[in-house]
């Protein structure tokens, strides 16, 4: 059975980051019953960055996964023999969450050679980058996941990438100071735009089941 691994680096369980992901499994799940989905919520994990213990780099034992152990462990073996893999965060001060950045440093460290710079995963597979943020198209949208992006490039090839703009930040703006942000106007663009935001999503996970995982 061939295998998606979905990485969800929100720290929440069922707003907007969640429920991209939600789609993405169930867009796989309308093609074939015959592709396992696991999703791992790193918040719900208790681990760390990388070391810099450089086991991963000791001659004659040199590995492309990293052997630091702890709960991060059997989530980046389950990784390397995957079909197919999904990356999600809510975009926080121009970047990815500090879980997802921490995430990435243990998946891709061990990549790297420090013979030849070349970026080398136990296994290349399709990928998908969802990131959710506050900013609009028109202000704000850079790219959370940064230089790890192109370390994803090299090593599992080039991710598509689903972007949810001007997400709602909380279910009742009333009961925060956040008067820097019109709630109707976020709900506006919510009508809009969410539910295409969800079938993106949908989308993507039925194209990964059907162009890269058909038999």
């Amino acid at each position: 059975m061939k295998k998606i691994m979905i990485i969800d680096g929100g720290p929440r369980k069922t707003f907007n980051t969640a429920s991209m992901l939600q789609q993405f499994a169930a867009g796989v799940s309308s093609v074939s019953n015959d592709i396992e989905v696991k999703t791992i919520r790193l918040y719900g994990l208790d681990y760390k960055g990388c070391m810099s213990c450089m086991a991963c780099k000791i001659k004659g034992k040199a590995s492309n996964i990293c052997k630091f152990k702890d709960a991060l462990t059997p989530v980046l073996q389950e990784i390397a023999q995957a079909d197919g893999l999904v990356l999600g965060s809510p975009n926080y001060f121009g970047e990815v969450t500090g879980q997802m950045r921490t995430f990435l440093e243990r998946l891709a460290f061990p990549w790297l050679s420090y013979n030849d710079s070349s970026l080398t995963a136990p296994k290349r597979m399709p990928v998908v980058l969802v990131e959710t943020q506050n900013g609009t198209p028109e202000v704000n949208n850079c790219n959370g996941y940064g230089t790890m992006e192109y370390c994803i490039v090299q090593a599992l090839g080039k991710p598509e990438m689903l972007i949810a703009y001007n997400t709602y930040q909380v279910k009742n703006y009333a009961n925060y100071e956040l008067e820097g942000f019109s709630e109707e106007a976020k709900r506006q663009y919510r009508e809009a735009h969410w539910a295409e935001d969800l079938q993106k999503a949908y989308d993507a996970g039925k194209r990964m089941a059907e162009t890269n995982l058909g038999e």
